[in-house]
This record gives structure tokens, C-alpha cells and sequence, in this order.
């Protein structure tokens, strides 16, 4: 740590002076938590009033160097330096620190094991940022953080990144500001005057606005104040909006424009709470057949202070089986909403092994059947259509399930946000859009209720994958010349297509020749010239119903260790057991499709690889490193390997760089990587 970066202030009487954005340095095992901490990595015992091992440590941190002379000691804890010098003696006789004598200095001290200085956890607060670096933090710093912050960059290299956003702030699961104060000083291990004063400027917007129901049934949105409503809801709303006033801090809401007017008044900074009393349907008692885990249950229990949320955690952490969890809390009636009939299907087959449901009591709604049940699974475009939406707006749900709900914000999936339900619970590894409209996930569904990855990585609960960007040189020298010649879109479609992936898609499924592999495409007739080539089924959205559920069966049970997949394989295929993805082509620059990609390998056992080929000199290479930087944010390493290859005969495989092995890759500053785990439940 730099001499610039001044020591946390653990008691609330000396606050520090947050004026400017000078990092504010603290070791958190001093947390001023008002608790002792069992579990501190270092003993912290009080040697004398003035001094312990731990103050010793603070110093070092403020020095920025593990050896410090008495001097140094003393005016880094603002201490007498007689009274410090016969501490660091004391100290010295029980074992703790190590006395040297140099030529430089009468005398230096350092602790007797520098590893406990060199491995404590240390956090930096950047409080006009609003940004917290971690290094090495543990479980708990982790679990206090996400309460509050977001981990922008969890990579681990330069510490953990925490960005603190509104609406994270806006989400916080307490019931008072005092509470939410108490989790940072916590988490920080000391107070943060301007950091403290932005979160409550924060935390009181998201009370400003509720709906709730009126007495005589329709919909109304209050205002804590009259100056709020005057100046902040009639002034962005208006009369598609609401009926009329009702009082200087209550508006008359019009039947369905409660999703508008929470869209709206969120995108002005003020997020509503939706307190509506709404019909829970018929009663329908579920119990759930297996156990939650820990953080599943906290997602469940969150979803149930609030009545809506949006389950976000990597695939293979099991959000299918936290909904079901969900629905057993609501005990009535719910519609499922998926994007494909075959995620329809996956559903009910869940629903009947880890509930207990019975199969008539399980209705599923597409092109292939139309059957409506208590429990009744349909897919958004159905539930869309105007000659199929009154079976489902004529009955009240008691709760509305948006899997992959990265889809609702699109015009074809926000028409099903209009069913009336008293609870809505979305479900995505990615609810990332590429056209930034992400936000209003959280304002037609719920707010987000997620789990640090790397808490459920090194937990055990996902594998975390290994990730590998491949520049692949052009096959040959006629799709060289004619991406040289051609323009837009063209140009990246050749790029794709080019023939030399084939030799390397080749060597992978040879180097890994007893994993079951996918190799995804984004055309079609890449996809058909990978299958001729490799005499391997080809599965697309041509691909009939029943043969790719013929395919995916013989994928589950081993009797197939490779498939091709379209872009149909983005969402709602369950493979559990691959372990090897290649990316031959994708979407553009898709953060989310890399994630949904990348997660179709991660289970809670074994190993999991992703390569993701680009061909050299093309942009492919930056919408490869640019599918994989959300990824690398979520703290897992991506490598990059240039290929070499004699394209004549499709022979070798070299590292352009032999001597370096295989460093980590670089994008945009971050370290990238990370992946998402297989499917759900």
C-alpha cells in the first residue's frame, strides 16, 4: 500500500475526513462490528494500553513496507515514541515480532511470521467512486458486501473490485437505513462519512413511492410527501398513467400501468415498492422433495419479503429448484414462462421429480400441447398471442415465473408482464442486454437476489471453467481475399465461416478425446459443413421436436459424446454432462450469449473447458474477448493462444509464443474470464 493511503478510524468518535477521494486502507479484521470475531486469521491480544500485534500490523499497511523502525511505529498510530519502544520489547519477548539491528537504523521490527501480514485481508474505500477494493476477502466481507455493493471485478489479480450502485442500494435486504449503516461499517471495518451520506440520499428514494390497493380494490401510488409527488410523480406521469388525484400524496393508478409507472419514476431515480394486495389464485399446496442449500433459501426467503425478484446466479447454482422453492412459499396457482418447448417440457419433468405435484396437476402450453393446470408451463410467444392471452389473463396466478427473463424486456415477451399475480419471480445467469435496457428486467419483474460466483466456485456448489481464446489463421487463401474485399456484415460472416476452424475444432476434440463436447455455431451452414466434416448430428431450430429430443436423450445417457448446436442451444437445453464447449462462431461481441455458452459445461463435479475460436486479423478477435469480459469480472481467467498452422495440410498446433506457455489474457484492462455452470436445478 502507498504512504498516501491514511488508516481506517475504527471508532465512530473520530470519524475520517472524506472531503477528497484519498483510499482509505483497513485490515478488516479490526471490524468495528460491536461483535468479537471468532474467527480472525490473527490473535489480537493486547500486549499493553498502547500496542498490539494487530496495531503493528496497521502500521506496516500505512508504511506500505513489513520492517519499521520504533520511530515509524509511533508516528504511523500517532503513539509517544518511549511508550512505543517498550511495547515493540514486550512484544519481542512473547514471540510475536522479530528485532533486528541495521546499519541504517539503531533497530527494526517486523512480525515473526510474515505470511499473517502478507495474507490478511485489507479493504480500500474510494468513497466519491464509490468503489471498494478487497484484498483477499473472506466469506464474510464477501456475504456483508453484496448486501450493499456489486462486484464489478472479481478476478482476484489487483484485489476485488465492489462498485456500490443505486439500485443496489435500492435492494438492500433491510428493513431500516440504521441496519444497512451497521452491514458497511461491518463489511469496511470503519465509517465513511461522504460514502454513508450518498447511501442514505439513496436509500431514502427508494421510500419515496409504493402501490398499494386501495379499499375498494384498484390501484393506488403514494408519495411520503406532497412535495415528491408534486415535483417528481406529476411531473413524469401523466393521464395514460393515472386517473387523478386522490390527495396531495395519493394518485389513482389506471388498470394495468403499473409496470409503466414503476419503469418510469425508476429511470428518474426513485424505485417504486410495489405493496399491491392482489389475488393469490386457488390455493395449491406444494412441498418441495429435496433440500434448499444455504444461499438458495436465502434467495428464496428474500423473494419472500418482497413478493418479486429476479433469481440471478450462474447456471448449475440451481435456480430452477430455488423457484420451486418459491412456489411452495406461495402455495397457489403459477404460470412458468420459458423461451422454447423444450425448456417447457424440461419444466414439468423437473416440477414432477421435485415436487410433490402430481402429473394432472402439471399443464404445459405451445405449439405442441395446450393445457392449462394449476402448475402450467407456457412459452412467452404463446402467452403473447391475442387469441391465446385470455386463458391466461382470465385467471389470477399466484405467481408468475420469467425464466430467462433477459427476454421480457423485448416487445414480443413484455406483453406477458401484464398477467396479474401478487408475486413475480424472474430467473437468468445473464441479464444482460446489448442494448443496455436491462434495467427494465428489474422494474416489469423484480429487483435482483443473486450469490457472489466465486463464493459458490470455491464452495464446490459450481465448477468453475477454464476459458480460451484461439486466434485461428484463414483455411485458405480464397476466404482470405474475400474478407479482404468485402464489407459490414459480410465481412464478419466470412470471418466465422473460415475453413481453418475446422482443422482446429479438429485437434481439440482429439486433445480431449474423452470429454463429450458441444461445438457451437452461429450459421447454419457452418454449422452443416462442421457436422459433414466431423459425421456428427447437426442440432437447429430446423432440427424437428422429436429427433432433437431424440438427439439431446442419447447426449444425457453417453450414447453420443459430440453435438453441433445452433444457436438454439443458447437457452433452454439441458446437457448435464458436457464438458467441453468450442465456440466456432457466435453473436457479435454477446456478453450473455458467451455467458450461456460457457455455462452449458459448468456442473458441481469435474472440470469444464471453453475455447472460443477467432480468426486471426479479423474482428472476431475483439467480439471474442468481448463475449468473454463479463466472465472475467466474475473472477475466472481466460488465456489466449495464437495459432500456427501449415494450411496446407492442417497439420500442427504452436503457441505463436512457445516460451511464454499460456498467459492470462488481457481485455480492456481486466483480466478475462469466467463462465457460467451448466443448467439450472
Amino acid at each position: 500500500m502507498t504512504d498516501e493511503r491514511s488508516s481506517a478510524t475504527r471508532n465512530d468518535e473520530h470519524p475520517r475526513d472524506d472531503s477528497d477521494d484519498t483510499p482509505s486502507n483497513t485490515p478488516s479484521d479490526d471490524r468495528d462490528t460491536n461483535e468479537s470475531n471468532p474467527t480472525s486469521g490473527t490473535t489480537s491480544q493486547s500486549l499493553s494500553p498502547s500496542l498490539s500485534l494487530e496495531s503493528f500490523h496497521d502500521a506496516c499497511q500505512q508504511a506500505g513496507r513489513p520492517v519499521l523502525t520504533a520511530g515509524a511505529v509511533a508516528r504511523a498510530l500517532d503513539r509517544p515514541h518511549e511508550e512505543i519502544s517498550e511495547d515493540l520489547d514486550t512484544l519481542t519477548e512473547q514471540g510475536a515480532l522479530e528485532r533486528l539491528s541495521v546499519s541504517t537504523d539503531p533497530v527494526v521490527w517486523y512480525p515473526s511470521e510474515l505470511e499473517d501480514l502478507t495474507d490478511r485481508e485489507r479493504v480500500v474505500v474510494f468513497p466519491k467512486r464509490r468503489e471498494i477494493i478487497v484484498d483477499r476477502p473472506d466469506q464474510f466481507t464477501r456475504a456483508q458486501l453484496a448486501q450493499f455493493a456489486h462486484l464489478a471485478d472479481g478476478n482476484g489479480e489487483e484485489g476485488y473490485r465492489y462498485v456500490v450502485r443505486p439500485e443496489d442500494v435500492w435492494q438492500a435486504p433491510h428493513d431500516s437505513f440504521d441496519e444497512l449503516k451497521r452491514t458497511m461499517r461491518q463489511a469496511l471495518g470503519q465509517r465513511s462519512d461522504q460514502l454513508e451520506d450518498w447511501v442514505e440520499s439513496q436509500w431514502d428514494r427508494a421510500h419515496q413511492f409504493r402501490l398499494a390497493t386501495h379499499e375498494e380494490g384498484y390501484t393506488v401510488l403514494e408519495a411520503k410527501s406532497p412535495e415528491v409527488m408534486g415535483n417528481v410523480a406529476r411531473q413524469k406521469l401523466d393521464e395514460e398513467h393515472v386517473h387523478a388525484p386522490i390527495s396531495e400524496t395519493e394518485d389513482w393508478v389506471r388498470e394495468g400501468a403499473e409496470a409503466a409507472i414503476k419503469r418510469i419514476l425508476y429511470e428518474a431515480g426513485y424505485p417504486v415498492q410495489d405493496h399491491r394486495e392482489l389475488e393469490a389464485g386457488e390455493q395449491l399446496d406444494i412441498e418441495l422433495g429435496v433440500s434448499l442449500r444455504d444461499y438458495q433459501q436465502t434467495w428464496v426467503d428474500r423473494f419472500a419479503e418482497g413478493g418479486e425478484g429476479v433469481f440471478v446466479g450462474p447456471p448449475g447454482s440451481g435456480k430452477t429448484v430455488a423457484a420451486m422453492g418459491a412456489m411452495a412459499h406461495v402455495g397457489g396457482e403459477t404460470l412458468v414462462l420459458v423461451p422454447s418447448r423444450d425448456l417447457a417440457r424440461q419444466w414439468a419433468e423437473a416440477i414432477e421429480e421435485y415436487t410433490s405435484l402430481e402429473p394432472h396437476q402439471i399443464g404445459q402450453y405451445h405449439g405442441g400441447q395446450k393445457n392449462v393446470r394449476p402448475v402450467t408451463i407456457a412459452t412467452y410467444q404463446i402467452a403473447g398471442m391475442d387469441r391465446h392471452r385470455s386463458l391466461f389473463d382470465d385467471r389470477e396466478w399466484g405467481l408468475v415465473v420469467f425464466d430467462e427473463c433477459q427476454h421480457v424486456p423485448s416487445d414480443v415477451y413484455r406483453r406477458s408482464t401484464h398477467l396479474q399475480s401478487r408475486h413475480r419471480l424472474g430467473l437468468s445467469a445473464s441479464p444482460i442486454r446489448e442494448d443496455d435496457r436491462q434495467t427494465e428486467i428489474f422494474t416489469l419483474v423484480g429487483p435482483p437476489i443473486g450469490t457472489d460466483w466465486q463464493a459458490l466456485f470455491e464452495a464446490g456448489f459450481v465448477a468453475e471453467p477454464e476459458l480460451e481464446i484461439r486466434y485461428v489463421p484463414w483455411g485458405d487463401d480464397e476466404q482470405s481475399n474475400a474478407y479482404a474485399s468485402a464489407d459490414g456484415r459480410e465481412k464478419y460472416r466470412i470471418a466465422a465461416r473460415n475453413r481453418g476452424k475446422v482443422d482446429d475444432v479438429r485437434y481439440l476434440l482429439s486433445a480431449h478425446a474423452d470429454s463429450k463436447a458441444l461445438v457451437f455455431v452461429d450459421y447454419l451452414d457452418q454449422g452443416r459443413d462442421l457436422a459433414d466434416a466431423l459425421d456428427v448430428p447437426f442440432l437447429s431450430g430446423e432440427t424437428p421436436h422429436h429427433e432433437r429430443r431424440r438427439l439431446l436423450e442419447e447426449f444425457r445417457r453417453d450414447e453420443r459424446d459430440l453435438l453441433i448446436v445452433s444457436r438454439v442451444g443458447d437457452e433452454g437445453i439441458d446437457l448435464p454432462t458436457a464438458d467441453l464447449a468450442i465456440v466456432a462462431s457466435g453473436l457479435g461481441g454477446s456478453r450473455r450469449q458467451g455467458t450461456q455458452r460457457a455455462g452449458r459445461t459448468m456442473r458441481p463435479a469435474g472440470g469444464a473447458l471453453v475455447y472460443v475460436l477467432a480468426t486471426r486479423g479479423t474482428r472476431e478477435e475483439d467480439f471474442a474477448r468481448r463475449q468473454l469480459q463479463h466472465l472475467g469480472r466474475k473472477g475466472m481467467t481466460v488465456r489466449e493462444e495464437t495459432i500456427e498452422r501449415d494450411v496446407d495440410t492442417g497439420d500442427g498446433d504452436r503457441p505463436a509464443d512457445d516460451d511464454s506457455g499460456e498467459p492470462d489474457a488481457t481485455v480492456d484492462g481486466d483480466t478475462a474470464g469466467d463462465s457460467d455452470t451448466a443448467t439450472d436445478g
